[in-house]
């Protein structure tokens, strides 16, 4: 038979794991968007730039082209 005492430690076993991996977690993705934002990337001669700054460029042209559409004049 299962004491109270028992099941208690267990559940506490497994709350601190989920903490741990959560931790984790958090930590390589913030590890990840500094070089993300470190690292610049050689795309072509002419072109650097780092992958923040790509996300950025290529949400800007998402965003301009509903902009487009919505101003076209069709009725």
């Amino acid at each position: 038979m299962n004491h109270p005492k028992t099941l208690r430690s267990r559940a506490r076993n497994r709350r601190g794991q989920a903490m741990l991996e959560y931790s984790l977690l958090n930590w390589i993705l913030v590890v990840a968007l500094i070089v993300g934002a470190s690292v610049k990337v050689r795309w072509s001669e002419d072109r650097q730039s780092n992958v923040i700054d790509l996300f950025l460029e290529a949400y800007q042209i998402y965003y301009d082209s509903f902009y487009f559409v919505l101003n076209l004049p069709f009725p």
